[in-house]
């Protein structure tokens, strides 16, 4: 009797154990998401679709058995589901709700969701609106695909809807993983939409192999359809965003100061960013905007961690910056930036053995003036690789016809860019 209720416990009692915040109360959930709509619920005057070459029917599903993560305690992550306003949450759900192929976890982000400076509107339904960026973790891609290929041929450039989802899957697999289709319209509005899997997904959460996924997640989203492993996942991806800002920034800063070093650290060796197809000015665009959203996913977590002070009702951060508590944050960054950091200080004379004392070690690296920039360019190295295949695959993915309307659009919002930097610059130089 006492083995089944401890078996029945340990879910439970490691979700927690991987908890940075206390679960005190059982906050608003999200309503689970609808069922996809499937054959059987079609009516039955309905005519069946058509098949073709260039429109095939998607391939029947394989059964395969995946662990399931216990349901987490309810208000573990609460942080994580922002509020958006009623309008946006049901058009989001709506998108969403359209795609017969099953989806894990969704989220939209970007200045469709949530309001960014240098934008005239963040509406996206009204004229020269902002485009809605949707990303979307499913199981197994390929089949995924198939479906979507079959009830959205259109979303698919022609090339590629005559080599099939396979070839899809294929390309999306190459690093950062993920395929997107882009200029896409639906409801009424313009999307774009990437896919990918859930164990990548997790896997950048974890351990920052390209942060191309997880630095997107760093910035405020609208969860859509939530997952509990992803949840667990993301709740490690943002403390560790918070534990290398911390590492980069002085005894005392700004609440600002503390998002933006956060929302760099994904367009900080974006190869985007050295070509004129990005805002230049974007980090100070979002934060100047989103700074409550900031705050409701941070400020918990944060408080959370030894020897750093920031009340909630100050906008002003103080923490330890002895060696030895930057090395409690340095020893638990994310594995592949902690490699990264690592190997730069392997065979320093003035660095000691890690076997001959591993806390003097960590110290040592902790205390080191020039960690900041070796944090920052190691980030730019990770970084910088993923997000330039990606960019050649959006040619693959795209076609020719909307990676030049696609660029056009991003070049316009680069030129944008400089005004509103210089814009900023003046403001925040003003007394």
């Amino acid at each position: 009797m006492l083995a089944r209720t401890n078996a029945r416990r340990l879910p439970t009692l490691v979700a927690r154990s991987l908890s940075t915040e206390a679960a005190t109360s059982s906050g608003p959930q999200p309503p689970p998401p609808p069922p996809p709509p499937s054959s059987q619920n079609r009516h039955p005057t309905s005519k069946p679709l058509s098949r073709s070459h260039l429109n095939p029917a998607p391939r029947p599903g394989t059964s395969h058995r995946h662990q399931v993560l216990a349901s987490l305690p309810p208000s573990f992550g609460r942080n994580q589901f922002l509020p958006v306003a009623d309008s946006t949450r049901a058009l989001l759900e709506s998108i969403v709700a359209k795609f017969e192929a099953p989806i894990r976890y969704a989220f939209a982000y970007g200045s469709g969701v949530f309001e960014q400076d240098g934008y005239k509107t963040s509406n996206p339904t009204v004229k020269d609106g902002p485009m809605l960026d949707f990303m979307f973790a499913v199981t197994h891609p390929a089949h995924w695909h198939s479906i979507n290929m079959h009830q959205f041929p259109g979303h698919y450039p022609l090339g590629v809807r005559m080599v099939g989802s396979s070839f899809v899957a294929n390309v999306e697999e190459i690093p950062p993983g993920v395929w997107f289709n882009s200029m896409v319209n639906m409801n009424g509005v313009t999307i774009k939409y990437g896919v990918t899997t859930v164990d990548n997904l997790c896997s950048d959460l974890l351990n920052w192999k390209s942060l191309y996924l997880s630095g997107r997640m760093h910035k405020p989203i609208r969860i859509i359809k939530d997952d509990a492993r992803v949840r667990l996942t993301q709740q490690v991806n943002l403390t560790s965003a918070v534990r290398t800002a911390l590492l980069t920034l002085p005894d005392e800063f700004s609440e600002r100061e503390l998002f933006e070093r956060i929302a760099g650290f994904s367009y900080g060796g974006d190869v985007r960013m050295l070509l004129p197809a990005e805002n230049r000015g974007k980090v100070g665009n979002i934060v100047r905007k989103q700074g409550p959203q900031f705050k409701e996913l941070y400020h918990r977590l944060v408080v959370a961690l030894p020897g750093v002070h920031w009340p909630a009702y100050s906008d002003t951060i103080q923490q330890d910056i002895t060696p030895q508590a930057r090395a409690a944050h340095l020893r638990k960054l994310p594995s592949n930036l902690l490699k990264h950091v690592t190997d730069h200080y392997a065979g320093q004379s003035s660095i000691p053995p890690k076997e001959a004392d591993e806390s003097v070690y960590w110290a040592k690296l902790a205390g080191d003036g020039s960690l900041p920039s070796v944090l920052e360019r190691e980030l730019h190295n990770i970084v910088r690789g993923p997000s330039t295949v990606q960019t050649l695959k959006g040619l693959v993915s795209a076609g020719p016809v909307k990676s030049i309307r696609y660029a056009s659009e991003k070049v316009t919002k680069w030129w944008k860019g400089f005004g509103s930097s210089s814009a900023s610059s003046s403001s925040d130089s003003k007394p």
